[in-house]
């Protein structure tokens, strides 16, 4: 692709700021990403390269402040001017309007003019607005869902709702064109496509056509015989009103697509195929609505074809205002990869498409629950915040090298997205007829087809037969990265010939060290042997890694500490291990890092898991559940950590190219009997047959810390603890467990547990014959 072409396409980014109502409760998203305290955040977008970011100046928040809520947006609106960064400035996001005015209102126009015109004549550098996001979204949400307020469920409503926002986005181009004559609308919506079996074909074709109403009003065509002009008239749109909208309609100067992988839906009469939460229908019959991509067999459409598709319709500059995916790292990496690319090939064709938008910014709270629900739930885009300083991702990076030289690339990126990939399908996969008006046709690139041929760079696991290097191999092909286990009997870790060998075969682009000696109480009589393993072992990986260029990821613990604090310990604070254990750990740790600055090191805690049955939560809940005896200590406080979180946020980091000491756990503090407690609670098990002990009674040959916690000093990035038990307990068969003891009595019914050793931390072990109580080893 010629660099002429490329640069047609920049780079553009946007600040989630979502104001919506649900009931009585208002959530704002700048409010939850913490940055009305931070307005010089802001200034980390001009490190990126961006020519524009879509900003908010809020509406419904100046109607709660009043004055008070210049002030942030005084303050960011002037950065970005200094940074030489174009504003596209949003007044109302998802919103529902003042607290006396809903969407649906006859005074909505008049009033958000009022407010744009205030929000012009303060900034009069200001050329770009988005006066409404959204509206079609939006008013499907808030009044034929339900979802959002008014939370009517009518098509009375929501043609009203249409009506209004779109009379408003004129109303306020008119009076913003007062005060800046040059002002351009940058109008934005999400044109999901919609497919179905054969006999639901009407429907999906009445979707297509809705799809497209936002614009359709905003350019006046919604006249005469138009398809949504009937629609609108049967929901009480009255001729006159619609002839009024025609003449005073206010045509987008950008047309901004907000694309999302969910937005294609899919319609079903056969119920039985999908979950009832995806039950719903019209006035003449039932059906599902699933998502797309999760039961086509040939994959939906994608970005090229929507953005083609805008294109031919509407021949008016376009703009994919937001490029977000809200998944692990290499997908949000993949998915951006995929719009930039239709972008620009639609660009070569001769389409006049502006801009990518890297969205979010700073990430997006609670939009797994459609913004229902206050629960912090929060996804990290360009930056992430749950660092004490916006931590920048490895979309940051694509982001900055996109907008400074039009490419970039990641191992990661050599396979294909988890939509491309045949496990995306959930449900019994539909082949649409080719005469069907929308059957997809997928255009594969070479990336993907050199993928598929096996060519993508691999993640090496060694130690792949433990309990992490099992659980670091099923996230690799879950997420769809290419991978290479490899057992301890497959490579001797120790062995620098046999390393580099490996290493120069298979080519990896990072690997992760999953092996060591992992027996604590072991450990004081055999030190040689620890040593051997944990330091030999994981320097000659450090010193291969070194010489290669690759990244290396190895694990440490919470074994480093001495246990004489008493609040979590972070990533600077002193290590004094009190066994052998941890004295291999701290040496590993120092010996890795100056053979390496490259390397993450990764402490860590406690593992529990569902693939792991040896370990301390699992083996405690079993022996409640069968209302066995068991003795946990009440005087040893850890962090534990769920397996699954680990490896997905240590694989997060590894693709940020993130390096040094990390502390990863989920966010808590419990004794071994209070975790054992809370999981039985979660679990719905009697706790009657726990009992507490202190640590002495368990006979441990090594000594280990009283306190152990761990929080960290660089990032949060692990879910709170209650989180991850309630996953886990609630994933596990205790139900059945409880069945089959009501059956045979008290007889202990044996747990499956591996041979390999786990390289979990002070994993749990079943007791040998005529032991006294349960005990744990470092496996």
């Amino acid at each position: 692709m010629h660099e002429a072409v490329r640069s047609r396409v920049g780079i553009w980014a946007g600040i989630e700021c979502s104001y919506n109502r649900v009931g009585d409760r208002y959530m704002d998203q700048v409010e939850l990403a913490g940055l009305y305290d931070c307005p010089a955040e802001v200034d980390l977008l001009a490190g990126l390269g961006v020519s524009a970011v879509r900003v908010p100046v809020l509406w419904e928040r100046w109607c709660a402040l009043g004055e008070r809520a210049w002030a942030w947006t005084d303050d960011v609106l002037e950065r970005l001017r200094r940074n030489g960064i174009t504003a596209i400035v949003g007044l109302m996001h998802h919103g529902s309007g003042p607290v006396d005015v809903p969407l649906h209102s006859d005074e909505l126009p008049e009033r958000l003019a009022a407010f744009a015109s205030a929000v012009a004549a303060r900034y009069p550098w200001v050329r770009y607005f988005t006066p409404i996001n959204e509206p079609l979204t939006t008013a499907r949400f808030a009044t034929l869902y339900g979802i959002w307020y008014p939370h009517a469920q009518s098509p009375h409503a929501f043609a009203r709702a249409m009506l209004m926002q779109t009379r408003a986005i004129a109303a306020a181009m008119r009076a913003i064109r007062q005060v800046t004559p040059s002002a351009y609308l940058v109008q934005t919506e999400d044109l999901g496509r919609t497919y179905a079996t054969p006999e639901l074909q009407y429907q999906a074709d009445f979707e297509n056509a809705r799809r497209w109403l936002t614009f359709d009003l905003l350019c006046g065509h919604v006249v005469g015989a138009h398809p949504m002009a009937a629609y609108l008239r049967w929901a009480g749109v009255t001729d006159r009103e619609l002839d009024a909208a025609a003449d005073t309609a206010c045509a987008p100067s950008i047309i901004g697509i907000n694309h999302y992988l969910t937005s294609e839906r899919f319609l079903d009469r056969t119920l039985d195929h999908y979950p009832p939460h995806s039950h719903g229908g019209n006035h003449r019959e039932s059906y599902a609505d699933v998502e797309a991509v999760r039961v086509l067999a040939h994959g939906v459409a994608g970005p090229y074809a929507l953005l083609r598709e805008v294109w031919e319709r509407y021949r008016l500059p376009l703009a994919v205002t937001e490029a977000h995916l809200a998944c692990t790292r290499e997908q949000q990496l993949r998915w951006l990869q995929e719009v930039w690319r239709a972008a620009v090939r639609l660009a070569a064709e001769g389409g006049d498409i502006r801009a990518v938008t890297a969205w979010s910014a700073f990430g997006a709270h609670d939009w797994s629950s459609l913004l229902t629900r206050a629960e912090r739930r929060y996804e990290s885009g360009v930056f992430d915040l749950r660092a004490p300083r916006p931590r920048i991702t490895a979309v940051g990076r694509m982001v900055r090298s996109l907008a400074l030289h039009g490419t970039y690339d990641h191992p990661v990126l050599h396979s294909p997205g988890w939509w491309r990939a045949r496990h995306r399908l959930a449900y019994p996969p539909v082949t649409l007829p080719p005469s069907s008006p929308h059957t997809p046709v997928l255009h594969l690139d070479p990336s993907r087809r050199m993928a598929q041929r096996g060519q993508a760079p691999p993640l090496l696991i060694v130690g792949a037969h433990g309990t992490l290097g099992r659980a670091f191999a099923r996230a690799c092909a879950a997420r769809g990265l290419a991978h290479v286990a490899l057992p301890r009997q497959a490579l001797d870790v120790t062995n620098a010939a046999a390393v580099t060998e490996t290493i120069e075969r298979l080519g990896p682009w990072a690997l992760v060290n999953c092996s060591g000696f992992v027996r604590v109480d072991d450990a004081e009589h055999d030190r040689q042997a620890c040593r051997v393993a944990n330091v030999g072992g994981a320097v000659q990986l450090a010193n291969a890694c070194s010489a290669y260029g690759i990244k290396l990821i190895t694990f440490s613990s919470d074994l480093v500490f001495d246990g004489e604090r008493t609040t979590p310990y972070v990533e600077s604070d002193a290590v004094r291990p009190v066994c052998e254990y941890g004295r291999s750990k701290a040496t590993a740790e120092v010996m890795v890092l100056d053979a390496t600055r490259d390397a993450l090191v990764v402490r860590t805690a406690a593992f529990f898991g569902d693939h792991d049955e040896a370990n301390f939560l699992t083996q405690a809940l079993h022996a409640l559940t069968m209302g066995r005896p068991f003795a946990a200590p009440s005087d040893v406080v850890v962090s534990p950590t769920y397996v699954p979180d680990l490896v997905d946020a240590t694989l997060d980091l590894a693709i940020d190219d993130e390096r040094g000491v990390w502390h990863l756990a989920n966010a808590g503090a419990v004794t071994w009997e209070t975790f054992a407690t809370e999981a039985a609670t979660i679990a719905g098990v009697s706790t009657r047959s726990l009992r507490g002990v202190p640590v002495s009674a368990l006979g441990f040959t090594a000594p280990r810390p009283r306190y152990s916690a761990l929080g960290s000093e660089r990032a949060t990035l692990m879910p709170p603890l209650p989180d991850a038990i309630a996953r886990y307990a609630r994933g596990r068969p205790w139900e059945r467990l409880r069945q089959m003891r009501d059956r045979v009595g008290e007889t202990v019914v044996p747990l499956e547990v591996s041979k390999e050793p786990s390289t979990s931390s002070d994993a749990w072990r079943r007791p040998r014959a005529g032991d006294a109580a349960e005990a744990w080893s470092e496996s």
